[in-house]
C-alpha cells in the first residue's frame, strides 16, 4: 500500500504556509472553511492571525471557530466574539462561530467505536471544504493537540463537547465534569468525531500542523506553561493521521533536552491512542512519507 504523503518545511513564515499548500497540490473548492484555535484569554502559545493570513486569503476562506464547554472566555457567543476580537481575529478575517445560534448539526457515525453520533455547529453545513490548520503542541486531557482534535473537539459545538468528553453520556455541560468517561473512551470518542467530519466533507479537507511554541499545554489554557521544545516546522498532508503522526515522530527525533517533558504529557494521557482508533477506523495511516521541501 502506497504510503501517505506528508510534506515538511522547518521555515515557519506567512509565506511558508501558503508554499506548502501549494506543493501539496490539492485546490481547495467552493466555499472553504479554516478550522483554527483562537486562543484562550492569557495564552502566550496561540498562533497569532498574522501567521496565518496569507493562507487564509490564498484559499478565500472563512476563519470558523466553536465555544467551548468549560469556564473561560470562549464559553458563550458574546464573550468568544470579543475575544475574537481582542485577539485580533476580525481585523483581517471574517470569522464564523458554528454554533453561534443552535440547534446543532448532527452528524452519524455508524461505524463509530463508542459514539454513534457527533454534534457540531450547525454553521458547519455552508462549507464545501475545510483547512484545518492545526497548531501542534501538547494537552492536558488529550495528552496532544494536533489535526485528529481540531476536527473532532473544535469542530463540535459547546454540547458536542461535552459528548465527546463524556463519550456519549450526556450533552449536558453541567453534567460533563461528573460524567467525563473513562481516557480511552473520550480519545476514542475523537476519533469517531474526527471521522464524522471526514465523511461530512467527502474528504475535501487539506490539514496544516504548524510546530511552533510548543508547550505540554493547549491553546485553551489561560495559564498554560512556556514551550518546552524549539519551533520545528510546518507539515501538510491530506492525511490527518499520518500529519499528526508525522509530528509526534519529529518531536521524538529531534533530540531536544524538552522531549521526556513533553512526552511525560503525551504518555501520562495515552495520546498516541487517538493515532492508533483513527487509523482502524479509516480515515488515515500511520504509515507515511515525509517529504523535505527546502
Amino acid at each position: 500500500m502506497e504510503k501517505s504523503k506528508v510534506y515538511f518545511t522547518n521555515e515557519i513564515t506567512p509565506e511558508s504556509i501558503v508554499k506548502i499548500y501549494d506543493v501539496l497540490g490539492k485546490k481547495l473548492e467552493g466555499k472553504v472553511a479554516v478550522k483554527l484555535h483562537s486562543g484562550e484569554r492569557g495564552n502566550q502559545n496561540f498562533i497569532r492571525p498574522e501567521m496565518v493570513k496569507n493562507i487564509v486569503e490564498y484559499v478565500n476562506g472563512t476563519v470558523v471557530e466553536c465555544n467551548t464547554a468549560y469556564e473561560g472566555a470562549r464559553n458563550s457567543t458574546e464573550k468568544h466574539k470579543k475575544l475574537i476580537e481582542e485577539h485580533g481575529w476580525n481585523k483581517y478575517f471574517t470569522v464564523d462561530l458554528l454554533d453561534a445560534e443552535g440547534p446543532d448539526l448532527k452528524l452519524d457515525i455508524p461505524n463509530g467505536r463508542v459514539i454513534k453520533e457527533n454534534y457540531v455547529g450547525k454553521d458547519l453545513a455552508n462549507y464545501d471544504s475545510m483547512l484545518v490548520l492545526s497548531h501542534f503542541k501538547g494537552h492536558a486531557m488529550g495528552g496532544y493537540g494536533g489535526a485528529l482534535k481540531q476536527l473532532s473537539i473544535g469542530c463540535a459545538s459547546s454540547d458536542g463537547k461535552t459528548w465527546i468528553h463524556t463519550a456519549g453520556q450526556t450533552r449536558h455541560q453541567e453534567e460533563l465534569w461528573s460524567k467525563v468517561a473513562e481516557q480511552d473512551k473520550f480519545l476514542e470518542s475523537m476519533a469517531d468525531a474526527a471521522s464524522s467530519v471526514i465523511d461530512f466533507f467527502k474528504g475535501n479537507i487539506v490539514y496544516i500542523n504548524i510546530m511552533k511554541n510548543i508547550s505540554i499545554d493547549c491553546d485553551c489554557d489561560g495559564n498554560a506553561e512556556p514551550p518546552c521544545i524549539k519551533d520545528i516546522g510546518v507539515l501538510a498532508s491530506t492525511d490527518p493521521v499520518a500529519i499528526d503522526k508525522a509530528c509526534i515522530d519529529l518531536v521524538k527525533n529531534s533530540n531536544d533536552p524538552g522531549i521526556e517533558h513533553f512526552f511525560e504529557r503525551v504518555n501520562s494521557r495515552h495520546g498516541t491512542h487517538t493515532i492508533d482508533v483513527a487509523e482502524d477506523l479509516g480515515i488515515g495511516s500511520k504509515e507515511y512519507e515525509l517529504i523535505d521541501i527546502d
